[in-house]
């Protein structure tokens, strides 16, 4: 009895494959018939025409792959049917629209990993921001300069937006000034005559009294000035504007 069952089952299944199988032949051959319509009427010039019988063939053509999908290996004949149906219809179709279909999904894929970059990025800097030892420096302040840490960096609202970088300041008799200034001069091409007239690149003055960030050697102490090595004092001379804070500690 359970054999007979079986048996039964079996034919079942064959049969609906071959229905499935009967529908797909059927719809490929229901297609090409508006196919010649619309290529007759593509001899009048219509481009719409064209897009509408390439779009609507190309609906039709997945609504069917959908449904043989669910049959397996025994609709792969078929399926492939399918597709020359439509290609022969409609030469490239079939490549073209699969191309557009895997490009598609590269330009998401790309889109995806690179929002999880973006996370992941601002992820680390949030991290980082919260190790950031900022010492004194109040959130007020536009440019920090740590003299005991030999460094500093830019903010915005307590925000390091650039840095720390290094940097050397004055030595002993010659110390650098510490407390509140505010930047009142730029010169990018600067030299100092009081020292025969050595060069003070991209010199942004914070006191009155000769105090500047300039370009300089990081490695040695200055005469009281803040020196940056070249790309920073550049970044800083396009950065901080007259009137800006800075604070020394």
């Amino acid at each position: 009895m359970a054999k007979n069952s079986r048996i039964r089952y079996s034919a079942s299944i064959k049969r609906g494959a071959a229905a499935i199988l009967t529908a797909a032949a059927t719809s490929v051959a229901l297609i090409a018939v508006p196919a010649t319509a619309s290529a007759q009427d593509l001899a009048t010039g219509s481009s719409q025409i064209q897009t509408d019988a390439r779009e609507g063939a190309w609906a039709t053509r997945n609504t069917i792959q959908d449904q043989l999908a669910s049959i397996g290996p025994a609709a792969l004949p078929v399926r492939a049917a399918v597709d020359d149906a439509i290609n022969g219809m409609f030469p490239g179709l079939v490549d073209e629209k699969v191309a557009a279909e895997q490009e598609a999904a590269r330009a998401q894929a790309e889109r995806e990993a690179a929002a999880a970059r973006e996370a992941e990025a601002a992820r680390v800097a949030a991290e980082e921001a919260a190790r950031f030892d900022r010492g004194s420096c109040p959130a007020s302040a536009d440019v920090c300069v740590d003299i005991d840490g030999g460094r500093t960096w830019l903010q915005e609202n307590g925000q390091v937006t650039y840095g720390a970088v290094p940097v050397s300041s004055g030595g002993v008799g010659q110390e650098t000034p510490r407390g509140t200034f505010y930047i009142n001069r730029k010169v990018k091409d600067e030299i100092s005559y009081e020292f025969g007239n050595a060069p003070m690149p991209y010199a942004m003055y914070f006191t009155y009294n000769g105090h500047a960030f300039h370009q300089g050697n990081v490695a040695t102490t200055s005469a009281g000035c803040v020196r940056l090595n070249t790309q920073d004092a550049i970044y800083y001379f396009n950065n901080v504007g007259i009137g800006d804070m800075v604070y020394i500690y």
